[in-house]
């Protein structure tokens, strides 16, 4: 049998010195795509001084302007595809729920693409072909669901088609299917979880020995809190669908150590949220990228709002980002002091008595801000049991951020979910 490095991809057998040359080459092809082809591109390079022949090294990329959300939503539709419209085969959107949509179009060759670098996500995390891999993201406009099915489909795996919802029928699913991996958002995986131990079955019994999860900020806390109840290897997959959506970096299973980014086709900057300098690697900032081969729509400099670090490479040649700790535009900052859901998620995930689904609520109190954690209890919670996890939250919350907050203990399954997430943050403030 193959060992796990005999799999490799062309891309993943770069040396170091080669993966820089190749990036070189297609960053300066990708600014000329981008500039001969997409108005707002030639006009903001234009307005910056800029020309794609002015790159001639990848520290050049510092010298182009930053792509934002708000650009993508300003030249809705089709304003930043970079083809003719019979060129484009599939579209994609965000939700627009705070505006806009964002719209991202595809080509035959990017449908390729993300189906190769999604399969070479699946494998790192230990799938392989022959595999059937259970797909519970949503399917639709969101990336997540056909972005992981085309990609497992790729790799040589069978399929389950499964989407969001329908939570019992999933559990039965996979008791009868029988897959060894498991595509999902961290929160609906605990949802599953539940529903598991709900009918009275083990989870830690099933076939499942992978769990790839993305589309949300998740903590080591969690990854030990799905790891121990249910047996699995449990990694973080990362895309966005304004870059191309999943796969756009994934951690490999045998170091678990942080997700190696796919550096042959997106290239990555971490620069300060405020002043948009570029920051050394190992250092925190707001993660940039920049598309290297898409034809569809290029991005270039699209600034993620996620926030991490960039750190060498060690399962691959490829960089590491480390898990997201948080969105630069998800901070809530609470009387001066800034709040990142992923503290609030540490503390939940271990009180007991609560299940791992929490909403921030932000009200306003006469001229200051109040912030409500509203946790939903476990099914066999009692009242006492209630009683003391807001406390302990309470009292957490204050010792180790250092803000007040109030705590609310919700029944079970009371929380709104969207494609198979929690909405973190719920701002009320008017």
């Amino acid at each position: 049998m193959a060992g796990a490095q005999d799999l490799l991809d062309a891309g993943e057998r770069l040396d170091a010195e080669a993966l820089r040359e190749l990036q070189l080459e297609r960053l300066r092809a990708s600014l000329r795509h981008a500039y001969e082809r997409v108005p707002f591109y030639r006009e903001a390079f234009d307005k910056a001084g800029v020309r794609p022949e002015d790159c001639t090294t990848l520290a050049d990329l510092a010298r182009f302007p930053f792509t934002t959300k708000g650009d993508l939503r300003a030249n809705y539709p089709y304003g930043m595809f970079a083809v003719p419209q019979d060129r484009i085969r599939r579209i994609h959107a965000s939700s627009g729920t705070t505006g806009r949509p964002t719209v991202v179009g595809y080509t035959d060759g990017d449908l390729s693409l993300w189906a190769d670098m999604v399969a070479r996500s699946i494998r790192a995390a230990g799938g392989r072909p022959g595999d059937t891999v259970h797909v519970a993201y949503g399917y639709g406009l969101f990336t997540g669901g056909l972005g992981a099915h085309y990609g497992a489909e790729r790799l040589g795996c069978t399929v389950v088609p499964a989407s969001g919802g329908m939570t019992a029928r999933q559990v039965q699913l996979i008791q009868d299917l029988k897959p060894g991996i498991i595509m999902v958002t961290p929160s609906y995986m605990l949802t599953l979880l539940d529903e598991f131990e709900r009918q009275g079955v083990d989870p830690r019994s099933t076939s499942l020995r992978v769990g790839i999860f993305g589309a949300e900020p998740w903590t080591e806390q969690m990854r030990q809190e799905i790891e121990g109840r249910f047996a699995i290897d449990a990694v973080d997959i990362y895309g966005l669908s304004e870059v191309i959506g999943p796969g756009v970096a994934q951690e490999c299973v045998e170091t678990k150590d942080g997700l190696h980014i796919w550096e042959d086709h997106f290239y990555p900057e971490i620069v300060d949220p405020i002043t948009g300098e570029v920051l050394p690697d190992g250092e925190e900032g707001e993660l940039v990228f920049t598309s290297l081969t898409k034809e569809a729509m290029p991005v270039i400099r699209y600034r993620t709002r996620d926030l991490t670090r960039l750190l060498p490479g060690t399962a691959r040649v490829f960089r590491r980002m480390e898990k997201i700790t948080g969105r630069s535009d998800d901070m809530v900052i609470l009387r001066g002091v800034n709040l990142f859901p992923t503290q609030i998620e540490e503390i939940v995930l271990r009180t007991p008595g609560v299940a791992p689904h929490f909403q921030l609520h932000l009200t306003r109190e006469g001229r200051l801000d109040a912030l409500t954690v509203r946790a939903e209890a476990r099914t066999d919670a009692t009242r006492e049991t209630r009683d003391a996890a807001a406390r302990s939250i309470a009292t957490a919350v204050k010792d180790s951020i250092g803000v007040t907050v109030a705590v609310e203990i919700v029944d079970p399954e009371t929380l709104e979910r969207s494609v198979g997430k929690i909405r973190r943050i719920v701002d009320l403030r008017g």
